[in-house]
């Protein structure tokens, strides 16, 4: 029971009209510890209820203070569509309290972040690029911080937002309580537990399993050029079903969502180029089951909480191993039964032995492997051979910064 974690009867009144009656494991052992006041280096699946684990203690501890004239909690997410899920889920931890929480992200007009904040909000939601456009325009005042959340750890970094995450933690007060969440826990993440908390309690509640237990895994292997059909034969297995299907460029998340229009199939498409009300409305159509597919690219679908999303199809494998996780985490949620589909070229034959390798769990194979080619799975904008390397030792060519960012991430708005 929730009330045996620490949480006040106000606080089990809201999570009884939301419907929570059980808490999950990373909620049971981090709650208690959040309502401590401890920093908190945290591990668990997606779709464990991450959010709860810590937003429900932020909440109660925000309401015995009452409400403030500065924001005290700042909750970092790395894209847009995880600050809205995050934001819609503290709104509603918060029930009928006087606490404002307030999302903050780019690709959207700076008017109705300004006048939130100006009014006065109490819980900041926020993606790196855009609180520093607000910190800059000094419309973001970060000087009363009493507690720093980083969900979603591992995809910050592997997004470049380290040096953005920097200069944000140096606008708030040394005394304060870091909570970091990761659903992955490479070398890059403990680092980063290192410079940014003090001490940190572990929670761990994934053990080796870091995808969930009920995702089966398939991996499917095809020439290039028979990806669409296979794709199209996966799709109408099962006709009644929704898909999650990934693809590596917004160029070919388009021709995807094109080719499957084309198939009789109807597809949204969410990427990085898509404006936020683009975005917003794909998403609501796959949600309304106005779409049966929804194709996406890994920065567009990080966040995106669907209830009982029977299927995640890999058009593409990650070029990462850890982005294989999140991609998955999408099915299989809150114990429920999901399956995992991915399309595997010649190319990719090395990419799925790292994938392999990370999540440790059966993974039936359809088909037999193609011939292929050395390196043939670096994109054309790859850089050279003696290029520098970044981060986990991937050489950074076009469009990437010696330290692993993405150019956009430093103009504030493009997550």
């Amino acid at each position: 029971m929730f009330s045996q974690l620490g949480l006040s009867p106000t606080a089990c009144a809201s999570l009884a009209r939301l419907g929570y009656s059980t808490p999950t494991p990373i909620q049971t052992k981090a709650i208690p510890l959040v309502l401590s006041g401890v920093d908190l280096l945290a591990r668990a699946q997606t779709g464990t209820g991450k959010t709860a684990a810590f937003g429900l203690p932020i909440i109660q501890r925000l309401e015995k203070r009452g409400v403030t004239p500065k924001p005290r909690a700042l909750v970092l997410v790395p894209t847009r569509e995880l600050a809205l899920q995050v934001h819609k889920s503290l709104a509603g931890y918060a029930g009928q309290s006087q606490l404002r929480v307030v999302a903050i992200f780019g690709g959207v007009g700076m008017g109705p972040q300004l006048e939130a904040l100006r009014r006065g909000v109490d819980v900041i939601v926020a993606t790196p690029g855009r609180l520093i456009d607000h910190v800059q325009r000094r419309s973001a005042d970060l000087s009363a911080i009493e507690m720093l959340i980083l969900d979603e750890a591992d995809r910050m970094l592997d997004m470049g937002f380290l040096p953005p995450l920097k200069r944000i933690a140096a606008a708030l007060p040394r005394e304060r309580q870091t909570l970091l969440f990761s659903a992955t826990l490479p070398d890059e993440v403990i680092n980063l537990s290192k410079q940014f908390t003090r001490t940190p309690v572990r929670v761990d509640v994934s053990g080796e399993q870091v995808v969930a237990v009920k995702v089966t895994h398939q991996v499917h292997h095809v020439t290039v050029d028979r990806k669409r059909d296979a794709l199209t034969e996966i799709l109408t297995q099962d006709d009644k079903g929704q898909a999650l299907v990934f693809c590596r460029t917004k160029r070919g998340a388009n021709r995807v969502g094109e080719d499957l229009g084309f198939r009789g199939i109807r597809a949204g498409v969410i990427h990085g180029n898509k404006s936020q009300s683009a975005r917003n409305r794909a998403l609501d159509d796959f949600k309304a089951g106005r779409v049966r597919v929804l194709v996406a690219t890994d920065i567009a679908a990080r966040g995106l909480d669907i209830a009982r999303l029977p299927l995640v199809v890999n058009f593409d494998l990650p070029l990462v191993a850890e982005d294989y996780v999140h991609r998955v985490g999408r099915t299989g949620r809150a114990g429920h039964d999901g399956r995992a589909v991915s399309l595997v070229s010649g190319a990719d034959v090395s990419l799925l032995r790292d994938i392999q390798r990370l999540v440790a769990v059966p993974i039936e194979s359809v088909g037999k492997p193609a011939e292929h080619t050395a390196h043939a799975h670096v994109p054309r904008t790859a850089a050279p051979s003696n290029a520098p390397r970044g981060p986990r030792g991937r050489r950074f060519g076009p469009g990437r910064r010696p330290d692993g960012a993405r150019r956009h991430a430093f103009r504030g708005g493009r997550a």
